[in-house]
């Protein structure tokens, strides 16, 4: 095995869950471990004409490339940027008239970076792609059916002068990235918009209650320079203070999940069996499926399963109607929920936690500002509940919860919120990347605000009136 070299990580046999990665030395709170380029990256099919296939921001007028007229590009500095990794795909696009799928793509762009670079392109790369887990073996009847399916497209798309390889092995090269392909997000994080491939990430093993998560750094576009930009990374973050010799962990599911649950999806999509603190002893899982307790009465719990029970059913009723845009109907259905949930289910229950996130954020994009704050607020007390204190998706929440009372005019709460979530983003995201910045601005405008609202509270209702929202907050409240 080819091993390289990382300051702050080294591989490690870890056991029954096989490789991992340990810290070198001591690490504290928001440092980087380690940042890594992809190998390979597609932007999804759904967006391939709203995202840049550089730098994956998402932008509101994109250039087209000319040859395969698929690829989108901010600008002729991310197109040049990406060509070396677009050019063969250029033109198998062009040969075939259209474009395949992401994973037909994404399969595509490794083979065709291996055979350029090898399956290792930096000293710091621990491990071949090739040498990556597939678990091909481990698929059910119908994951085996659906790679088998991709194989298929993938030989019509790959040109016959190429290089060829065996069914097997273009097998192999779909199960490395079904297991270890890694969602990225647009710029703000509100949305997933690709999938691609990091080696060094592939090492880190799962953990419900980890001691690191991982971000897209979109890279900075803004140097006179070209050759200066940087590119699009994934950043390793610590969490917490680590100990040297710690294994390092990342979350591969969101957290708000029982944990039969959890173990359940990570059994599914990566093939082990999670028996993490958090699963083993099955940690807030109380919290999750809690009644509410009012002045000490309980409801039954057979009160408790019907409710429960209502509260799915509604819930997929929700989504169908937010899919298709009818956010009359998704608050008409959010309140018939909350109504069934009241005195029965806690604020920390996952059922009422969901129906209060989707109405705070449904009512603020229709910019009834102040009974989403309502609910904006018992959602975030729930998840610090739940959450890791350093999680970042309790950041971004407790972040659109104080946007969201700042804008109903709450500001001495939403100030407070903002500066909350403001120090878990540092963390989880450091001072550079777009997300914080743009707290920063908002920290600052907000602060601004308190303090002419102590001052003189008439004078500043009256200010809030005539000037018009900051434009950068209200992407984070309306998507």
């Amino acid at each position: 095995m080819t091993v390289g070299r990382m300051e702050s990580a080294a591989l490690f046999d870890a056991g029954k869950k096989g490789r991992g990665l340990r810290a070198t030395k001591e690490l504290s709170a928001g440092i980087v471990v380690f940042s890594e380029s992809s190998f390979s990256a597609v932007v999804f099919d759904s967006l391939a004409m709203q995202v840049c296939h550089s730098c994956f921001r998402r932008q509101a007028k994109l250039h087209r490339c000319a040859q395969c007229k698929f690829a989108h590009y901010c600008d002729r500095t991310c197109q040049t940027a990406c060509w070396d990794e677009h050019k063969q795909e250029c033109g198998a696009i062009k040969k075939a008239g259209k474009a395949p799928s992401e994973n037909i793509r994404l399969a595509a762009r490794v083979l065709w970076r291996m055979h350029k670079d090898t399956g290792i392109v930096s000293d710091s790369q621990l491990v071949s792609v090739d040498q990556l887990e597939d678990h091909v073996a481990d698929l059910s009847q119908e994951d085996l059916k659906k790679l088998q399916t991709d194989v298929h497209s993938f030989l019509e798309y790959w040109s016959c002068g190429r290089k060829q390889h065996s069914v097997d092995y273009i097998s192999h090269i779909f199960g490395i990235i079904k297991c270890n392909g890694f969602t990225l997000s647009d710029q703000r994080g509100l949305q997933a918009v690709g999938v691609g491939l990091f080696p060094n990430l592939c090492l880190v093993n799962h953990d419900c209650w980890p001691n690191c998560t991982v971000i897209l750094n979109h890279g900075n576009q803004s140097a006179l320079n070209s050759a200066l930009h940087s590119q699009r990374r994934i950043e390793l973050r610590a969490l917490r203070k680590i100990a040297e010799g710690e294994e390092l962990t990342v979350s591969y599911v969101d957290y708000l999940n029982l944990s039969a649950d959890r173990q359940k999806k990570l059994k599914e999509r990566f093939h082990f069996e999670c028996t993490c603190e958090h699963c083993s002893q099955h940690i807030n899982d109380d919290l999750m499926a809690a009644a509410a307790d009012s002045e000490g009465a309980k409801p039954s719990a057979d009160k408790v399963k019907e409710v429960t029970s209502f509260s799915k059913e509604r819930l997929e009723k929700i989504e169908r109607s937010r899919i298709k845009g009818d956010y009359h109907e998704v608050l008409k259905l959010c309140h018939e929920c909350l109504e069934k949930q009241e005195n029965v289910l806690a604020d920390t229950h996952l059922c009422k936690l969901q129906v209060l996130s989707v109405a705070s954020e449904v009512l603020s994009y229709m910019k009834v500002f102040s009974e989403a704050a309502d609910y904006a607020r018992r959602m975030v007390e729930g998840y610090m509940k739940l959450y890791h204190p350093n999680n970042a998706q309790l950041g971004m929440a407790i972040m659109r919860a104080g946007v969201t009372h700042w804008h109903a005019g709450q500001i001495e709460v939403g100030h407070g919120l903002i500066c909350k979530a403001y120090g878990i983003l540092m963390v989880t995201h450091g001072p550079n990347h777009a997300i914080t910045r743009d707290l920063e601005t908002m920290r600052t405008q907000t602060e601004m605000e308190l303090k002419m609202f102590k001052q003189n509270e008439s004078v500043y209702h009256t200010m809030r009136e005539a000037t018009s929202k900051l434009k950068s907050s209200t992407q984070y409240i309306s998507q």
